[in-house]
């Protein structure tokens, strides 16, 4: 990961709020992105300016785990088979969706990015124990779906 400033970062922290409202209104994802893209300040602590958000990722990664809801459900259950999703934690189950898109589904960003990005926002945006529950699925989600990915990194 490269730093909370990062465009990426910050796509994926507009993309898991956007996400997070749609699941409670199933309102069009798109333009939940581009609302947050546009109001969503991220201001730094020297420079009072408006960074930029990479709104085309946002509105990828959005749109591509909107479309992919019930296949990447499914692998949550699958990775975590002891939690229903309905006792997930909505931040946690959110982020979850985020990252098994880029892993399984786009396969867009190197799983170890993936894993961090999530492990992160985790950190900034859900419980006391969720990033230690968002690493252990997706552990799970490289080991069960993409062997071939776990083979390689222990060389």
């Amino acid at each position: 990961m490269k730093g909370t400033l990062d465009p990426r970062h910050r796509s994926r922290i507009t993309v898991l709020q956007a996400l997070f409202e749609w699941s409670f209104n199933s309102t069009d994802i798109t333009q939940l992105v581009k609302r947050d893209v546009a109001d969503y300040l991220f201001l730094d602590s020297t420079v009072d300016s408006k960074p930029a958000v990479d709104e085309d990722m946002a509105i990828f990664i959005s749109k591509g785990v909107t479309d992919n809801l019930d296949a990447i459900d499914e692998i949550i259950e699958t990775s975590a088979p002891e939690w229903p999703l309905s006792q997930i934690a909505k931040v946690d189950l959110e982020i979850l969706r985020i990252a098994i898109f880029e892993l399984y589904i786009a396969k867009n960003v190197p799983p170890k990015v993936a894993i961090d990005e999530a492990v992160e926002l985790a950190k900034e945006f859900g419980g006391e124990n969720s990033s230690k529950f968002v690493n252990g699925v997706l552990g799970t989600v490289v080991k069960k779906l993409l062997p071939e990915l776990e083979s390689t990194a222990n060389k």
